[in-house]
Formats: structure tokens, sequence, C-alpha cells
């Protein structure tokens, strides 16, 4: 019968464990010296070689010729662990022997001495999966089992082991194995195996593995069905990567802001039964790796892709600005919460693709991140300023302009939002009615409502550089004058009308006319009496 594999090519010796020698190592020397605990905890990543150093450790402990902390593979009971005979290892899968009787039962078996071996070994996978009551019951045989007894506890999910189990516990972490360590097996076990695989191909299937040397030979073992030689373009299309094309289609119509090329899009892959949460997850992962193109300096160890495909990303991560990506990320990311709750996920997706081509995150150039759209910028606030500088001025004699009439790109903060007095306004100007206040008052009502409140049912006119505001309401004198809505109002106006203005109150030619400080005093006796 044929065998995997990753079955075939499990390590046999803690040498041969590739990618864990903090690991091995300190078994080794634990082991030559005779330091044995009575419990080991095993935890990392799926495919890195938990299980198999626990059954390294068992072969090593029980072997009738050990060499150096190894196990010889050579004995009756170094070659009864390897193909199951050994009746003292006992493997136990916790996902499904997972309740207090099955720990009861081991408990009870643990009380009886080793029929061939120096050691009775229990390797406990995925030990996360035991119920509160196994792990209780569980607790005094941990902490003092009988000295001819090993427990072997691995997982993958070490923080929902309690606190009191892990205390017991030799524990040792394993990483995940690099993208180079598993090119350099991968490459040995083809030709060990009599196939012919191409470096490239290697360096993307170790990629793809993620970490995982089982996940790798697994991959392996699915590429060699085509034939005795494996090519990095086969590999992409096995792994399913030479169909994730559209997302490049995808990303290119939202920031070209095409709203009905990405419904297409959505709607050719929803027939062709593409779930809408693993096109969010997909275009989320793939936004990202455009991100890393912006922002990493060796983008390649970071990402899962043939050359080809590395070549795309780079003209694609030419459009884009790590402001976008940012941008665009964060809405996929809500939406992908969406999705999980939502029962039309379709329709979640397409309103997604719709605010990434609607808000500024999916802009192709962005002025944020565009250079040149701010040289533009600049450019045209300067030659507003020189406009500025030119235009009609308050005369004050040979005395310099004030500070505030200094141009800037933005409207001048004065010392005093009103002038001192009426008298003071250029005399030379006629008053001209403001024709653009309805749309300083709409937009005060976004902005600002307190004061839009406060000018509902006001005109405005124009005079030299001063705004004059016609109000029935006695409060806008005091309110004004406070300078944050003078400020604000005058923010407003500049936004609307591109007008840096000055603000005073309108008063009519007989407002303006001077009244004798004695006859006003003799009126208001007049009135008390």
């Amino acid at each position: 019968m044929y065998q995997v594999l990753y079955r075939k090519w499990r390590s046999p010796t803690f040498s041969d464990v590739v990618g864990q020698d903090h690991v091995t190592v300190t078994l080794r020397r634990a082991l030559a010296a005779g330091r044995l605990s009575h419990a080991y905890l095993f935890t990392g990543p799926r495919g890195t070689g938990k299980t198999s150093c626990a059954r390294i450790l068992a072969k090593a402990v029980n072997c009738e010729a050990p060499m150096d902390g190894e196990p010889c593979g050579q004995c009756a009971l170094c070659r009864g662990i390897d193909n199951g005979s050994m009746l003292d290892v006992i493997e136990i899968d916790a996902a499904s022997n997972n309740g207090v009787d099955n720990i009861r039962d081991l408990r009870e078996e643990t009380n009886f001495t080793p029929a061939q071996g120096k050691f009775r070994v229990y390797i406990i996978d995925e030990v996360h999966m035991l119920s509160a009551g196994a792990f209780n019951a569980l607790l005094k045989t941990l902490e003092e089992p009988p000295s001819y007894v090993i427990f072997i506890l691995a997982t993958t999910e070490a923080h929902k082991l309690p606190a009191t189990v892990l205390s017991r516990c030799q524990r040792f972490d394993f990483h995940r194995i690099s993208a180079e360590d598993i090119n350099a097996r991968l490459l040995y076990v083809a030709e060990k195996e009599g196939l012919q695989l191409e470096r490239e191909a290697a360096m993307l299937l170790a990629r793809v593995a993620d970490g995982a040397m089982r996940d790798a030979l697994s991959l392996l073992d699915r590429c060699r069905a085509e034939g005795e030689t494996i090519t990095a373009a086969y590999v992409a299309k096995c792994v399913g990567m030479a169909d994730r094309r559209y997302l490049f289609s995808l990303t290119d119509a939202f920031l070209e802001r095409d709203i009905p090329a990405c419904l297409e899009l959505v709607q050719q892959l929803y027939q062709d039964a593409c779930d809408m949460e693993r096109l969010c997850e997909e275009l989320l992962g793939h936004l990202r790796n455009l991100l890393i193109l912006l922002t990493v300096g060796n983008p390649r160890e970071f990402l899962l892709c043939t050359e080809e495909d590395l070549e795309l990303y780079r003209a694609q991560a030419g459009l884009c600005s790590t402001p976008q990506l940012l941008g665009a990320m964060e809405i996929l990311e809500q939406a992908g919460a969406n999705l999980r709750r939502s029962a039309e996920r379709r329709m979640e997706m397409e309103l997604a693709l719709i605010r990434l081509c609607s808000q500024e995150a999916g802009i192709r150039n962005q002025e944020s991140g565009d250079t040149g759209a701010l040289a533009r910028r600049i450019a045209a606030l300067e030659q507003q300023a020189a406009q500025w500088a030119a235009g009609p001025r308050r005369e004050t004699g040979n005395a310099p302009a004030p500070a505030s009439q200094t141009p800037n790109p933005s409207p001048p903060a004065p010392a005093s939002p009103l002038p001192p007095d009426p008298s003071s306004l250029p005399p030379d100007q006629e008053d001209r009615l403001f024709a653009e206040w309805g749309l300083v008052l709409e937009q005060l009502r976004v902005d600002n409502p307190p004061l839009a409140g406060i000018l509902d049912g006001s005109t405005a006119f124009v005079r030299g550089d001063f705004v004059l505001i016609k109000c029935g309401n006695p409060a806008l004198g005091a309110f004004i004058k406070q300078a944050v809505h003078a400020n604000a109002l005058r923010e407003t106006i500049f936004r609307v009308t591109d007008r840096k203005a000055r603000l005073g109150l309108y008063r009519g030619p007989q407002e303006d006319a001077p009244k004798d400080p004695l006859a006003m005093l003799a009126q208001r006796a007049g009135e008390m009496e």
C-alpha cells in the first residue's frame, strides 16, 4: 500500500528534525545526562514536529542502545515503536477521548509496570480538547506519576490549558519552520523519490506551507500526480494561485472608481460559487501584499507568490498610496465583520466595493499620496495669496499694513473678530449684496448649527474686504465676538467663496450717523419718568 510522503519521511531521530534545534538539542542533552522529566508539553503550530519529537523521545527513553541521547532505531523496541506494536507507548487523541471516564481509565493503566521497555509513555495529542473534569482527573497523576511513567502532551493552543497543568510540565515551544529549511528538505525528499523538482517550485511550496513541514510534503505529494517533473507554474495551479488573478482586476476596478466593473466581477464570482466572505478575506490579503511592497525594503520575504505575480504586484502598487490601502483595508475589515452575521452576503460585499469606489480611500493618485497633486495645490495657494496681496486694502496713511492682512494659505485670524467702530470701515467703497451668503448659511448648518441658528434670516453685504452681517437677532454681536465662532464663520466663508474676509455688523445710513450723548441721556431720563 502506498504511504504518503509526510508519513514515509517522518523524522526518525532528533538530528533529522528540521528547524527545531532549540528543542532537539535540549532534549538530547537531558537524555544523555539521564535527567528525565515525568511530564513534557510540546506546543506550537501544526506540522512543526511535535508528535514526531514525542515519538523520538519515547524511543530514546526505551532504546536498548542509545547513542548521545539519540535512539539507535535498530533494536526491537525502536522498531516496535515505529510500527506501532510497542504496548508501552500509548498515543491518545484528546479530541475524541476528552471525557472524565477516558482519563480515569488512563490513570488506572498507569498502575501497571511496562511490559517490554523501561518506561510507559503516554502521548496525548491535542490535549487542550480535554474537558475541565478530565483535566482535574489528570492533575494528581500528572504531578506524581509512578517512576516508570512519562507523559508527553502536545497541543497547538497552549493558552487553553489550565495553569495547574502548565506548572506540572516542562514546556517546549516549537516554531514555524523557515521557508529555506522547508525548501532544502523538499529538494532532498524529491531527489530520494526520483522527482524533478524545480528550485523555484520548491520555494513556492515552502512559502505556501506557511512554516509547516507536513503541509509542504502533502503538497509535494499532490503535485507529483501530474508527473515526475514539477514546475512552479504547476505548483501555482495546484494550490489555486493561478485562479486568483481576479483580485488584480477587482483592485484595478475600485482604484479607477469603476462601480459597474466591480459589481460585474462580483456577479461573475457569485455565479462561479465563490463565497463572499472568502472573497473579502482574499481581497484583504491582496491589499496587504500591495502595502508590503510600499513599506518594506525586501518584500520578497513577506510575499507568497510566483515571480510573475510579483511583477503584477509591483505594477499595481505603483498606482496606490499607503493612506489609500489603509483606508481600503479598514473598509474591508468592517465588511468582513458584517458578512459573518449577514444573510445577504453578496449585497454586503457589493456595498463594501461601492464604499471603496466612493470614498477617498479608493481614489487613485489621492492628493495625500500624490506629490504632483500636492505641488499643484501649493502653486494654486501661492497664486491666491498673490491676488490677495494685490487686492484692495484699508488705507492707514504711511503706516505698514497690519499683520492680519499678510497673505496666508488659510484665512488670517484677526486680533478682534469685529472692527472697533463702523466709522473705521473704508468710506470710499460701496456696499453690495453678498450673493453667496445663502451657501455660507447652508454650510454652517452642517459645521456649526448653533451659529447657523443665530444667523437664521440674516443677510450680508460686502464692502472692500469686509463682510457686513445684517441680522435682527440682538445676540449676534456678542456671539461672534467670541474668537471660536468668528473663526468658524470666516473659515466657512473662505471654504465656500475662497474669500479671505474680515467681519463686521451692517448699519444703515441712519445707524451710522453719530448721536448726541446729551440727547441720548435726556431721552433715557424721560423714559424713566
